[in-house]
C-alpha cells in the first residue's frame, strides 16, 4: 500500500497562501484510491500526478474546515462523471453533510453510492476498504474525527491534545500520520504541536510516524528538523511529510 501525501500546508496562511500545497492525502492499494481530507488544490494535484478520478474509490473527510474539504464536491463531479458513474462512496462527520455549515451538496450526495456520518467507536466499510473513527476530537467546536484506515494506518487529524488519545489510538500502527500544526505548544489553540506529537508517538509507538499539516513556525523552524528531533526522543522513524511526497508501507 501507498500513502501518497498531495499537501502539507496547515492553518490559513500556509494553506491560503499557497506557501504549501494542501489536498490531503491518499491511500492506494490495488490500483484504487481513498482520498483523506480533500482540500484546495486537491483536483488540479491529482491530475498532476496522473491519477484517473475514476478510481478513486471512497472520500473521507474528518472535518468539514476549508483547509480539509475544499474540493469535496469537485473530485466527487470528477470520480463520478457527473453523476453518470456509480463508483463512489463518502464517510464524514454529519455537520459535512447536513446543517447551515455543510460542504458537500445535496445534489452531490445524489451521485454516492454510499455516505456514512461518523460517530466515536464507529466503523465503516465500502469495497475493500475500512475505516474506524477512533476519536471525537477537541477542535474548535468542530466536528472532527482521529481515524484508523485499513487496520494499518492512524491518521490523527487536527485537535486539541487529550490524555484520551493515548487509550483510544490503536498501538503499534504500520504508520502513524500526525497533524503536528505548531513546534510549540498554544494552550488556548486546539492544534497539535511537536511536543504533543513526541507523546504520542512514545506511548503508541506505532512503526513509523509522519508529521504534517505544517504552520508558519514549523517552516521557519524545518520539518525535517522537526522529525529528526522527534525521531530521537522517541526512538522511532519520524518522517516530514512534503507536498507530492510517496510512502510505501
Amino acid at each position: 500500500m501507498k500513502v501518497i501525501f498531495l499537501g502539507t500546508a496547515g492553518g490559513r496562511v500556509v494553506t491560503f497562501n499557497l506557501i504549501r500545497r494542501s489536498g490531503g492525502f491518499l491511500l492506494e492499494e490495488n490500483s484504487s484510491y481513498l482520498h483523506v481530507d480533500p482540500g484546495p488544490g486537491a483536483f488540479v494535484y491529482l491530475h498532476q500526478l496522473g491519477i484517473d478520478y475514476k478510481k478513486i474509490d471512497l472520500i473521507v473527510l474528518s472535518h468539514l474546515h476549508l483547509d480539509h474539504s475544499a474540493d469535496v464536491n469537485t473530485l466527487i463531479e470528477a470520480a463520478t462523471n457527473g453523476g453518470k458513474y456509480r463508483n463512489l462512496s463518502l464517510f464524514a462527520p454529519k455537520s459535512a453533510l447536513e446543517g447551515a455549515d455543510r460542504v458537500v451538496f445535496p445534489y452531490n450526495r445524489r451521485r454516492l453510492v454510499k455516505e456514512e456520518t461518523f460517530s466515536e467507536g464507529s466503523e465503516h466499510h465500502y469495497k475493500n476498504w475500512k475505516v474506524k473513527a477512533v476519536i471525537k476530537h477537541k477542535h474548535h467546536r468542530t466536528e472532527t474525527y482521529g481515524l484508523f484506515l485499513q487496520n494499518k494506518v492512524v491518521y490523527v487529524s487536527c485537535a486539541g491534545f487529550e490524555e484520551r488519545m493515548l487509550t483510544l489510538y490503536p498501538k503499534n500502527a504500520d504508520l502513524m500520520i500526525i497533524n503536528t500544526t505548531f513546534y510549540r505548544k498554544r494552550p488556548n489553540v486546539e492544534h497539535l504541536s511537536a511536543e504533543d506529537a513526541k507523546v504520542l508517538i512514545s506511548h503508541l509507538k506505532p512503526k513509523k510516524a509522519v508529521i504534517t499539516h505544517y504552520s508558519m513556525e514549523m517552516l521557519q523552524i524545518g520539518p525535517d528538523k522537526v522529525a529528526e528531533e522527534i525521531t530521537k526522543e522517541t526512538g522511532i522513524e519520524t518522517i516530514a511529510a512534503k507536498d507530492n511526497m510517496i510512502l510505501e508501507i
